[in-house]
């Protein structure tokens, strides 16, 4: 199937030359800037994980103008690489750009080619797979797990885990079995916490046992289509926003948390609960 001729209207042939812009002003900083001469893949690196984890803040929040914004600081990032890598004669903007579209082509066999796929799951299962096969060594196998980002944070790494193992066909058959999973995690941790009162807890024992728990649970948010970090994310900010209202209510009526039982800090965190 060929590509579709994009129609040559206004607005894309701006959005061209804003990219344009992009790349003479990183040329121009590049050349002139002290900060940004002394760039270097390394020393970017930390400052784009913080641009990310901007990124998804604002989108958390679906707070648009922000995610703008972020957007164009992660975009500067790209750009800034990819002007390392031309001046290191390993790549250029172009080559970035080509790549990935030749990748999305190809792991598209279903628009571009004459595979069948006439749905997410089915789409999904074909991705793993060509992937696989294009980082794969010709005499050893790769690993399907392979491709999972060693520093990725433990919660997404999880599900990141598990969607490559469903992208082979090793997964559960139904959500009930991932729950029953859970409950049988759940008993086994708490086991670990009714032994005779006369014995330590093993607390090795009890972190692996809490860290199967989390990895049921993560695997039923899947099942149940809930992104965990996201959900988990969005419940910390929900405390931070009522435990400052705790705080704020609390100084406005001279008191002092350490100072307050808990009984009195319940009528406050109440109230937040009501306002959201």
């Amino acid at each position: 199937m060929p590509l579709i001729t994009p129609p040559a209207d206004s607005r894309r042939t701006e959005k061209l030359q804003a990219f344009d812009r992009l790349l003479t002003i990183m040329d121009e900083l590049r050349l002139n800037c002290p900060w940004d001469k002394k760039q270097t893949l390394e020393s970017l690196r930390h400052l784009t994980i913080e641009e990310t984890y901007e990124l998804s803040d604002a989108i958390i929040e679906r707070d648009l103008p922000e995610i703008k914004k972020e957007l164009g600081d992660l975009m500067l990032h790209l750009a800034f690489y990819a002007k390392i890598g031309d001046e290191e004669g390993a790549f250029d903007i172009g080559d970035v750009l080509n790549g990935v579209c030749e990748k999305l082509i190809h792991r598209h066999p279903h628009i571009y080619g004459d595979v069948e796929a006439h749905d997410e799951e089915t789409v999904k299962a074909n991705w793993e797979k060509i992937k696989l096969k294009e980082k794969g060594v010709d005499d050893a196998p790769k690993s399907v797990l392979g491709g999972v980002p060693r520093s990725l944070p433990a919660l997404v790494k999880a599900m990141r885990i598990q969607e490559k193992a469903r992208g082979v066909g090793f997964d559960w058959e139904e959500k009930e079995q991932v729950w029953e999973k859970v409950e049988e995690e759940m008993q086994e941790f708490r086991s670990e916490f009714n032994a005779a009162s006369d014995q330590p807890i093993d607390q090795e024992r009890a972190q692996s046992e809490f860290g199967d728990l989390l990895f049921s649970l993560i695997n039923y948010a899947r099942f149940a289509g809930i992104n965990p970090e996201e959900a988990l994310e969005r419940t910390n900010k929900k405390f931070i926003r009522r435990f400052q209202y705790l705080e704020q209510q609390a100084a406005k009526a001279g008191k002092n948390l350490s100072d307050m039982t808990l009984a009195e800090m319940d009528v406050y965190w109440n109230e937040a609960k009501k306002l959201g």
